[in-house]
Parts: structure tokens; sequence; C-alpha cells
């Protein structure tokens, strides 16, 4: 691969940092997670955007979450189709392989992919509608839930409800796969939705009951 380059500096002088310090301290502990293997005990399916840090926000130690991220922490529907299914293939084996007890979805403001969801649905993001577009194509998941906020007039308050109904939409389609509901029924496995606002460091969570998000 001859495009391929060499680290940027500032990210080799944090990595020999790191080394020198956090490894060196915990040295025990990295080699007996490596020798071990993993024992998540849940798995947070959270946004790739940079600013949603789930290990720091719940102070997890490595070993603690099997994290997946994708653009708007969303879930597609069971489809066994035979296509790349990056997101099923890691709930599967979170599921099915390492026996996690809980199914954490984590949501949360200012989310770009939701934003541009609310574009297509207002026919602001032609690039969006392409075909082509990876992006446009993995947020008409989404699409359905954008009757429910149409006619909300504020926009900011249009995209944080939207937020909330991509969590709501990974967990209905989490119970489309049948290894998932399975565990459920039986009382194994819990599924929870969260929502965080960045600006504020807030964490609600979805209650089911009266299909709202409350503060925790």
């Amino acid at each position: 691969m001859d495009q391929a380059k060499p680290l940027p500096s500032y990210l080799l002088q944090r990595y020999h940092g790191w080394k020198a310090t956090t490894y060196s301290e915990n040295q025990a502990w990295y080699r007996r997670l490596a020798s071990e293997g993993q024992r998540p005990r849940a798995m947070v399916i959270s946004c790739c955007d940079s600013r949603v840090h789930v290990t720091s926000i719940f102070g997890a130690d490595q070993g603690e979450f099997f994290i997946h991220r994708n653009i708007a922490n969303l879930v597609p529907p069971f489809e066994p189709d035979g296509d790349y299914h990056g997101t099923s293939a890691a709930i599967e084996y979170a599921v099915t392989a390492l026996n996690v007890a809980h199914l954490i979805v984590l949501g949360h403001s200012n989310c770009g992919g939701v934003q541009g969801c609310i574009d297509m649905c207002k026919g602001n993001a032609p690039e969006l509608e392409e075909k082509a577009s990876f992006v446009g194509r993995w947020m008409d998941i989404l699409r359905p839930k954008y009757g429910l906020v149409a006619d909300e007039t504020d926009p900011e308050e249009q995209a944080r409800q939207l937020e909330k109904y991509s969590v709501v939409t990974s967990l209905e389609n989490l119970m489309t796969f049948p290894f998932i509901k399975e565990r459920v029924d039986q009382g194994v496995l819990s599924m929870h939705g969260l929502w965080t606002d960045i600006g504020e460091g807030g964490l609600e969570s979805y209650n089911p009951t009266v299909k709202e998000f409350q503060a925790v």
C-alpha cells in the first residue's frame, strides 16, 4: 500500500507517553486481558461522532464495553440477505459469542447524521439522495420517523426529537433479530436506550412504558 503514510508525530508522541505511563503502570492487567480474552458485560452502539466518548461518560476501563460505532447510532432491521452488514455482525458477535447481558444504544445532541436525514426529508440535500451516497442510504433507516417530527417548527427541537427517535428505531430493529428477542424473552439480555447532551453533559434514558426519555 504505497498510499499508507507514517503516523502524524503528535499521535506517535501520545502513544509513547501512554506506553511509558498508563501501560507500564498496568502491564499485568493488559497482559491478563490479552491472555484471558474479553468478557464485556455490555455492548454499546453509539455514533461515530468524535465528541461522543462512551468510556469517559461511564468511567469504563478496557475490557468492560464491546463498542460499535456508526453514523447516528442506527441498527438496521434483521436482513440475512448475504450482503455486507457490519453493524449486524457486531451485534451477532456480542450477543451470541460474548454473551453480553446488556445492549445499550446511545444517541446524542447535535448529530450530523440525523441532521442529514432532516435535510433529505426537506429536499435540501440532493447529494444524500444519490444512490451512491452511503450516508444517505444509511439514514434511510431513520427516514420513516421524520413524519413524527415534521410539524415541529423549532429546528433545534426537531433535531433533538429525531435524535431520540434514532435510538428508538434502533431498539425496535434490535428486536427483529431472533437471537436477541429470544434472550430478551428469557430475561438474560436487557436493552437500554440513552441520549446524551454533549454541551450540558446530561444523560436521558428511554422509558418504554411512557415512551419518553427521562433524565437519569
